[in-house]
């Protein structure tokens, strides 16, 4: 075993080293352990506005935003100083039966940015951990809702190809079979719609989508307690993007059966579409809306459950209530003080530094520049909404994907697949030569493993 009162070598040191040490005790998410050492994982050191630098002193672009969390830049200096100095006045209080300033300035800002419509808004703020947590308190929530409302509706529909998280219930209402097969016999019992997305269903795919949703309504809308979906971007299916006019038939469907709406915006909201919700975009509001990711700016895990008043009405004890209405759900970090800092002086920074924007603007440069793969037959498909990019490469294999990444990391950009879709999703206020940088490094990377155009 090293010394730990001496100074690691420079030997010691290398990201070779370093990925001996985590090979020997860390089992990583998502990960194949049996390439993982040879795939020479990045190891990093630091990171600051879009640049991560690796233990051997190599600077690489975040094209992924560290997993589609970062929004304002590694390491800004204003998120920087909120968080040490809520660290210095309360590391951490009890939700349950307290609360504390950040918990509660976060939740008015949360409420203050809120989709909302002259029929609708979101009133109410329910914290968890993660965007997986999130969404398991909005389906307990949607069916206690629907128990205290009247009558239990024991059914969600959920969307092909969705992906919702990795915890049982967010499983259940999620579509991803390379992610969900081997879990089927542990789920609730959820009705699949076909994702408007899917381009395997032609051109048609939003209008055939409608329909397949209005038939499972129409058949079983008296025993579903929510629709679930994530709006205008299915992330994980690979980027699979879609018109807003399903979102407004969901809504309309919603409400003539007495379901909720879920939008889970873990993914698309805080910028990433160009505004601040996928919401905001379609025009629609939903029942209750899942937050996470990039709320902290990517500091800390931190996520939450947006809901209207009716909704939070319904867990109000009321005279002669033969039994408790509470919401029995939560966590000992909820709320934690130190992540909810983070995430105010990420929205104040968002805010002041004009960041959605730029992020507009970014979705718009990043439009013009993947325009040049038009053509391409080493690209068999772009798909963008606002910043969420996804470039699905001409299939030669499982890797293919992986390999361009590998390729576009040498060009000094860090990215990563999904299947053989090339994610690009840069911190929002990603400025133009790191955006062309980005390009670059892609196209480099498909000529490294296609050879040139």
């Amino acid at each position: 075993m090293a010394q730990t009162d001496r100074p690691p070598s420079p030997a010691e040191s290398s990201s070779a080293a370093w990925t001996a040490r985590d090979e020997a005790v860390v089992w990583h998410p998502f990960t194949q352990h049996t390439t993982w050492a040879g795939d020479e994982p990045t190891v990093v050191a630091s990171a600051e506005g879009p640049w991560l630098t690796d233990v051997d002193g190599r600077r690489l672009l975040d094209g992924v935003s560290s997993l589609w969390t970062t929004t304002v830049g590694h390491c800004h200096p204003r998120v920087n100083e909120e968080v040490k100095r809520q660290l210095d006045t309360l590391d951490h209080a009890t939700f349950l039966g307290s609360t504390h300033r950040p918990g509660i300035e976060l939740s008015e800002m949360l409420v203050e940015r809120a989709p909302r419509s002259a029929e609708r808004s979101l009133e109410k703020v329910f914290y968890a951990g993660d965007g997986s947590s999130a969404v398991e308190v909005a389906l307990k929530m949607a069916y206690q809702f629907s128990a205290q409302s009247g009558r239990a509706r024991p059914d969600f529909v959920r969307l092909q190809h969705a992906y919702h998280g990795d915890t049982l219930g967010a499983v259940s209402v999620g579509g991803h079979d390379l992610f969900h097969s081997t879990y089927k016999p542990l789920l609730l019992t959820t009705v699949g719609a076909a994702s408007p997305g899917d381009r395997a269903n032609g051109p048609d795919r939003v209008a055939h989508a409608e329909a397949d949703l209005e038939r499972i309504m129409a058949e079983r809308g008296e025993d579903v307690c929510a629709i679930i979906v994530e709006p205008l971007m299915q992330g994980a299916a690979g980027m699979f993007d879609y018109d807003a006019s399903y979102l407004r038939t969901a809504r309309r469907l919603a409400d003539e059966h007495g379901a909720l709406l879920i939008f889970d915006e873990v993914a698309t909201g805080i910028g990433r579409t160009g505004s601040m919700w996928a919401a905001n975009r379609a025009g629609v509001v939903p029942d209750m809306l899942t937050l996470g990711k990039g709320v902290t700016a990517g500091y800390l895990p931190l996520s939450a459950v947006l809901t209207s008043q009716r909704v939070y009405d319904a867990f109000l004890a009321r005279p002669g209530d033969t039994g408790p209405r509470t919401f029995f759900h939560g966590h000992t970090y909820t709320a934690n003080p130190i992540c909810c800092a983070a995430a105010i002086a990420n929205l104040k920074v968002m805010e002041e530094e004009g960041v959605l924007d730029q992020a507009a603007a970014l979705g718009e440069r990043l439009g013009g520049l993947l325009d040049g793969f038009a053509g391409d037959d080493r690209v068999a498909e772009v798909r963008r909404v606002g910043t969420m990019t996804g470039v699905e490469v001409a299939d030669q294999g499982p890797r293919t994907g992986f390999d361009v990444c590998q390729a576009a990391r040498e060009h000094g950009v860090w990215l990563r697949p999904l299947g053989n879709t090339v994610i690009l999703m840069p911190p929002l206020n990603l400025g133009v030569s790191e955006t062309e940088l980005m390009i670059e490094a892609l196209a480099k990377g498909l000529d490294d493993v296609f050879g040139g155009r």
